[in-house]
């Protein structure tokens, strides 16, 4: 698997990757993107942004950058900057299919993405990604699968998903929602003459969702890269947005809240990699941060105190605005 030249990595940040949700488009759901984007949000400006944040990822020991096809033209992005430095052979690239970009490069479109789990549509996105990406890609991953996601019982396109993976690309799948573990075991489940088919998961944990850990870790000893993504809950635990507990805790590390939410889930067993969404180059630095903090049982305490059922914190990120 591509994840093994992870495990050879020797950085003290090689197990935090670069998620490009932020900065592959106009319009996203975090909190404070006018602060982080400003006005200029032209595919050009968020082109060279991408390249800046790439760059700066890779210098500070960064080996593992995720995409989507739905995340405007972060593929594209991607492509240009691993094209410009075919030296770069120790990187894991993972994408994601299963939802179509419908934005228009706008910040406010009535539709931002549109989900399609479908064959037909894995096969036109596959074809999209390898136009862009190449023999780069090393991992493409099924785009939020919940657990009425026909993704998890078309046999037809498991068999598809199988010929990939036997051709060399690693076969994962994302959730979202509250009942992302009963996704997740799901897909465990789901094999092709007799194998696993899925050999990655990646999904939202943090310091006020918590509900899946039960599940990464039934994965992680299913022999599974778990990714974690939305380690922030897309801002709200940013120093601006975040709790007074976790303000606290943050403040008795000398560091940011979110080098401390993010060191939170670095600290699982079952983390193999955890994505920071960071949309500057001092967003990243901090995050990366998270890499040397040592939370002890007390400032655990704190932080698990946080924690939200999941049917209310999945209720307030679909409030969350585009913007």
């Amino acid at each position: 698997m591509p994840f093994a030249r992870l495990a050879t990595a020797t950085t003290p940040t090689c197990h935090i990757g670069l998620g490009l949700a932020a900065i592959g488009r106009p319009g996203y759901i975090n909190l404070g993107r006018t602060e982080d984007l400003g006005e200029d949000r032209s595919v050009e400006a968020l082109r060279a942004r991408t390249h800046e944040l790439l760059d700066a990822a890779y210098v500070q020991g960064v080996r593992y950058f995720d995409a989507a096809r739905s995340y405007g033209r972060s593929e594209e992005f991607l492509a240009d900057w691993l094209n410009a430095r075919p030296s770069f052979d120790d990187i894991v690239v993972g994408s994601k299919w299963g939802y179509t970009y419908t934005a228009g490069w706008t910040t406010d479109a009535e539709r931002h993405e549109v989900k399609d789990h479908t064959l037909a549509t894995y096969e036109r996105q596959r074809a999209e990604t390898a136009a862009l990406l190449g023999d780069r890609l090393d991992l493409y991953q099924i785009h939020s699968v919940t657990p009425d996601s026909p993704a998890l019982t078309d046999k037809e396109l498991h068999a598809r998903l199988a010929e990939a993976a036997a051709q060399g690309t690693t076969v994962g799948f994302s959730t979202s929602g509250p009942a992302q573990a009963d996704a997740i075991r799901a897909a465990l489940a789901v094999t092709v003459d007799g194998e696993p088919l899925f050999r990655t998961v990646q999904s939202t944990y943090n310091v006020l969702e918590t509900s899946a850990a039960p599940a990464l870790a039934e994965a992680h000893d299913a022999g599974l890269t778990v990714i974690v993504k939305e380690g922030m809950a897309n801002g709200r635990l940013a120093d601006a947005h975040a709790p007074d507990a976790l303000k606290a805790v943050a403040a008795q590390t000398s560091l940011g809240c979110d080098a401390v939410a993010l060191a939170l889930i670095l600290r699982q067993p079952w983390a193999g990699v955890v994505l920071s969404g960071a949309a500057t180059a001092n967003q990243l630095s901090s995050n990366l941060h998270a890499a040397v903090v040592d939370l002890d049982e007390e400032q655990l305490a704190v932080l698990a105190a946080l924690v939200e059922e999941p049917q209310e914190y999945w209720e307030k990120r679909a409030g969350l605005p585009w913007n």
